[in-house]
């Protein structure tokens, strides 16, 4: 069975609960989450679009998006408009809450960019950190 044929199962209630309480640790508050269908290009040798279940949320003027990929498989992304949208570097994560936490910190890391804001961290810092890659503009 190919790929886009497959169909990837929707997030359990574990993995929404883990969700909602990281995004609760980040803002204090709890964050509404949408449940939706993202249809992404899982295979690049292929066109075929994957229907996969996505949570959305929406926090300080940014759009967050996690994505079902597969068994323990996910993809991330935040953005301001079509023209603004930015991922982590990284195409995908085997931990669903270390996806959530590095989208966080990415959008944040943002934020302080466009407000001039600087955490200290050289790029040597960064650079020797194989953890941290973003934000990227998609």
């Amino acid at each position: 069975m190919s790929e886009a044929m497959t169909t990837i199962a929707d997030f359990t209630d574990s993995e929404q609960r883990l969700v909602s309480n990281v995004l609760f640790q980040r803002y204090g508050k709890f964050v509404p989450l949408q449940v939706a269908d993202a249809e992404l290009q899982l295979d690049m040798a292929s066109e075929d679009l994957t229907p996969c279940p996505t949570l959305f949320w929406s926090e300080l003027g940014a759009q967050f998006v996690l994505c079902k990929v597969g068994e323990s498989r996910y993809r991330c992304q935040f953005f301001y408009s079509d023209a603004e949208q930015f991922g982590t570097g990284r195409n995908e994560y085997a931990d669903i809450e270390e996806c959530v936490m590095t989208l966080l910190q990415v959008q944040s890391d943002h934020e302080r960019q466009r407000a001039g804001l600087f955490s200290g961290a050289t790029a040597a810092d960064v650079a020797n950190d194989d953890d941290y890659h973003g934000p990227v503009m998609i």
